[in-house]
């Protein structure tokens, strides 16, 4: 029995689910035709005008795609100006431990430049320098040049070795190029200019001669003649420092300035006689001046003190002098010359490696 009324309400249950979905199906298409009915054009007595077909409009899906690499600019916060070139003279003031090699490389100049164009005041002896003194400082490189009475620019530019369009196109002359004129006295620069240096210079006094005139010379003047000690044709360093302190070797400073502090002792770099001792005229301050009888002399110059004397011999790394400031000097070092059979040599040709 039990069994029967089971198996009779699973059948009533399947009826009832079979019904529903007949009336649901029922209830869509009812609804359905409805639809059908409405969307069927209705009579009209007007023209009805032809219908465009219907466009659909559908906006694309946005996409984000991987970006292209590029190359991006950085915010620049500082602006460079670029450096114009200087058209106009300037004074200088010299102070302690300048040189003319130190000044020309401080103004990218060279020194040539700043010696000739203060001639009034160095007469091309560029151990003049004292602190203190006013030094005009050209634009550029070649000869800032006070106009004389006479003066044209083909005779000018003839005389310093240039060409005369250079001094009229120079802007900093600030010519008129209708009437390329100046006026006497006027100050002009001479772009390029050139002339020959006229050093004052103590003269070789070979150890086979009579000495020089202490009166022109300077008190440290030896009568000769000489004889005594020969160098060997090697050199050292004539300091215990092996710096440049001031000038190297150039065309307007024959010598080299060796770094050093006052009454350091100063060598005699190779063996031989000294032929000059004591003070010099010129700017040298005390001065020794050994002849090594090789065709070679050395000259050390700027002394506080001499420790040798006229005809005496020396051997190559005695003490012949203390280090110092005197003369035309801004500062301690030792002024070292090398000659050879009268003519200049640079002593970096000589000595050994620093």
């Amino acid at each position: 029995m039990r069994r029967d009324l089971l198996l009779s309400w699973f059948l009533w249950v399947v009826a009832l689910i079979f019904l529903a979905g007949a009336g649901y199906l029922s209830w869509v298409n009812y609804f359905t035709d409805q639809e059908i009915t409405l969307s069927q054009p209705q009579p009209n007595t007007e023209v009805q005008q032809p219908k465009q077909a219907a466009v659909n409009y559908r906006i694309p899906d946005f996409v984000l795609e991987e970006a292209e690499p590029a190359i991006t600019r950085s915010a620049k916060l500082d602006t460079i100006i670029p450096e114009r070139e200087n058209t106009k003279a300037f004074t200088h003031l010299v102070a302690f431990n300048d040189s003319m090699f130190g000044l020309a490389d401080q103004f990218n100049l060279e020194p040539e430049s700043i010696l000739w164009s203060n001639y009034g005041t160095l007469q091309d002896n560029p151990h003049s320098l004292t602190p203190g003194m006013e030094l005009i400082i050209p634009p550029i490189d070649g000869i800032y040049y006070q106009w004389e009475v006479g003066d044209d620019v083909d005779s000018v530019a003839a005389k310093f070795k240039t060409d005369p369009d250079a001094i009229i196109n120079w802007i900093g002359n600030d010519m008129d190029l209708l009437d390329p004129v100046f006026e006497a006295g006027e100050m002009v620069m001479i772009p390029d200019g050139k002339r020959d240096l006229q050093q004052w210079i103590i003269p070789t006094i070979s150890r086979g001669a009579s000495g020089v005139s202490s009166g022109i010379y300077g008190g440290g003047a030896c009568s000769g003649p000489f004889e005594g000690l020969y160098g060997g044709g090697g050199f050292i360093w004539p300091t215990v420092g092996h710096t440049i302190s001031g000038n190297d070797y150039w065309s307007g400073h024959l010598a080299i300035d060796i770094g050093l502090v006052v009454g350091e002792p100063v060598f005699a770099s190779d063996s031989g006689v000294v032929v000059f001792a004591g003070w010099a005229n010129g700017g040298y301050g005390n001065v020794v001046v050994v002849d090594h009888g090789t065709g070679y002399q050395t000259l050390y110059a700027h002394l506080s003190g001499v420790t040798s004397g006229c005809g005496q011999s020396v051997v190559q790394g005695q003490t012949i002098g203390l280090g110092g400031n005197t003369g035309n000097s801004t500062g301690a070092h030792l002024h070292f010359e090398v000659r050879f059979q009268g003519g200049f040599v640079n002593p970096w040709f000589v000595l050994p490696p620093p």
